[in-house]
């Protein structure tokens, strides 16, 4: 027998039929956004669905086919204009609500802002890497109360690794006047487990900034999921 819930969700049913405290704007209103499935969230944004679909059953059906959700939002309009159910203008429209949430992330950090929890930095460092298809190494600048100077991308590699120059991130503390650095680097395999190759070069960078007398506070490997803290780990 099928439950009573499922068959209110069956594809005859519009959303506006469904329970008020199951459809996906009602429940953010009443609960938040993070209460929302990854299907629910996608389903605010189409508004509405393929023919003969609600826009959850076509929310789920892209996440099915092209998920899952980082792999669908990292595909570009382009590649989104092409999928059934978005378009060229909701193609559009979800990678600059994408832009936009990227922004908001960043504008902390991009203020100056005092970094008082070290995990915020790896969140920056993950919206700032995650995204792109071969490695790049990047560095935080912060003054001498951990405030941002400024963000670089340095150096810029393959599927499999960049080659990182201490001297080159050496000169650029220089140049932004920092006192402490943090850096960070992407896996595009989306393995964010440390190699030796990351923390030899960690070694490495620490031992070149401390000659000009900057602090080294962390290493961020960005893959999928959280960036992993080289610092957390002990090896910075």
């Amino acid at each position: 027998m099928v439950p009573a819930r499922v068959r209110a969700h069956s594809a005859a049913m519009h959303i506006r039929d469904w329970p008020a405290e199951e459809r996906p704007r009602e429940k953010l209103l009443a609960r938040g956004a993070s209460a929302l499935s990854d299907a629910e969230l996608l389903a605010i944004f189409l508004g509405s669905g393929l023919r003969g679909q609600d826009a959850v059953q076509t929310a789920r059906q892209l996440l099915a086919a092209h998920g899952p959700l980082r792999r669908l939002l990292d595909s570009g309009p382009l590649q989104l204009a092409k999928l059934p159910g978005l378009g060229p203008a909701r193609a559009c429209r979800l990678a600059a609500a994408l832009e936009l949430g990227h922004r908001h992330l960043a504008a902390g950090l991009e203020r100056g802002e005092v970094l008082t929890d070290p995990a915020s930095a790896g969140r920056y460092f993950t919206q700032r890497l995650r995204a792109h298809g071969h490695e790049v190494f990047a560095a935080l600048f912060l003054d001498t109360r951990h405030r941002a100077l400024g963000f670089e991308e340095l150096f810029r590699g393959t599927l499999d690794g960049a080659e990182v120059h201490p001297r080159e991130i050496v000169r650029r503390a220089l140049a932004h006047n920092a006192a402490a650095v943090i850096v960070g680097h992407n896996h595009p395999s989306g393995d964010p487990a440390p190699s030796a190759a990351d923390r030899a070069v960690t070694a490495r960078l620490k031992q070149a900034l401390s000659l000009v007398e900057v602090r080294l506070l962390d290493h961020f490997v960005v893959g999928d999921g959280p960036a992993v803290s080289l610092a957390a780990r002990g090896w910075v």
